[in-house]
């Protein structure tokens, strides 16, 4: 008797795992379809490349055309049938959603509140370099490479790699890393969760992460602010101000000090690298670590004890100020 109510309850359970796994599978369903266009321009070009879902890449090509190739899914459900999707599909690549006068393009926007519903475009883009791009896409991932610029580009949910940006970059992600290399201008780069990595800077930089660790490295002069929640923050080649501060996480610093640094984490190390003949004023403390320097100070009035130090270096100059309330302080 007990066998067989186990028999059945296995059964019973079997019965149910099949019908949401048939749900799922049915929920899964989408139609396909593609389209190309290549737009004829002449100069610079100004372009707008924008999805609700899918990701996007644009890449420097041939200079005196756009080429446009986007794939197409239509999900079935939320009041979609499969026909629905399949005529979707087809409304679309006989109309794209690309909009030219003269070298000003828009791609992807689809004003037929209707027709957007469960649809999906990833499009792959070549333009000419000297291009000024704006791109989005609510979830989707981006790429972006070898564009004069600027560019201002922004995801809901979803990475971004830039490189070989020739002027000022703007980024931002809700949730997704940002990775940036070789960016002749300055940058502004922000995502709620993942990291920021900005190799080859040649400007200002700008980067805030609420969960994610920082890393940029400058091959020109300009301003440093960095901010993130949670991680680890590394500054390389940095001339300028630094402002860089971390909920938890050590922070790293290479450079020569032009301005003012403020470093300042609740919980990690700090440690600093700074030219041999720099000349700086040096205020530092730790609530609970070491503080080590290997620079000649020179210290006036009361020494705060080995949790704080304050001195001169070639007789001062730009503050640099490190704190931690848990973590050691190194200045090198």
């Amino acid at each position: 008797m007990k066998l067989a109510r186990y028999s059945m309850n296995v059964l019973l359970a079997l019965t149910v795992a099949m019908a949401a796994s048939m749900a799922c599978t049915a929920d899964d369903r989408y139609a396909e379809g593609s389209f190309d266009r290549t737009l004829k321009v002449s100069g610079s070009v100004d372009l707008t490349v924008a999805t609700g879902s899918g990701s996007i890449s644009v890449r420097a090509g041939d200079g005196s055309s756009v080429h446009v190739s986007a794939k197409i899914r239509v999900s079935e459900g939320w009041h979609v049938t499969m026909s629905e999707a399949q005529d979707k599909v087809k409304t679309l690549e006989a109309n794209p959603p690309i909009e030219q006068s003269g070298n000003t393009i828009h791609i992807g926007e689809i004003r037929d509140e209707e027709l957007r519903r469960n649809v999906s475009i990833s499009y792959e883009v070549t333009t000419p370099i000297d291009t000024k791009l704006r791109s989005s896409t609510g979830s989707g991932s981006q790429t972006l490479d070898g564009l004069k610029g600027p560019v201002e580009t922004s995801t809901g949910s979803g990475g971004m790699h830039l490189s070989k940006i020739g002027s000022e970059v703007r980024a931002t992600t809700g949730s997704g890393s940002i990775t940036l290399d070789d960016v002749n201008g300055s940058v502004r780069a922000s995502t709620g969760s993942g990291g920021i990595r900005a190799n080859g800077i040649a400007g200002d930089v700008t980067a805030k992460t609420g969960s994610g660790t920082v890393e940029i490295s400058q091959t020109a002069p300009g301003d440093v602010d960095v901010e993130t929640g949670s991680g680890g923050v590394e500054l390389r080649g940095v001339q300028g101000r630094v402002r860089a501060h971390a909920g938890s996480g050590s922070l790293h610093a290479e450079g020569k000090p032009t301005g003012d640094w403020d470093l300042h984490t609740a919980s990690g190390s700090v440690t600093l690298r700074l030219p041999p003949d720099a000349a700086f004023n040096l205020e530092v403390s730790t609530g609970s670590g070491n503080i080590i320097t290997t620079h000649e100070l020179t210290v006036t009035g009361v020494i705060g004890g080995r949790h704080e130090l304050h001195g001169k270096a070639h007789g001062g100059g730009p503050v640099i100020s490190a704190h931690t309330s848990s973590g050691s302080i190194r200045v090198e």
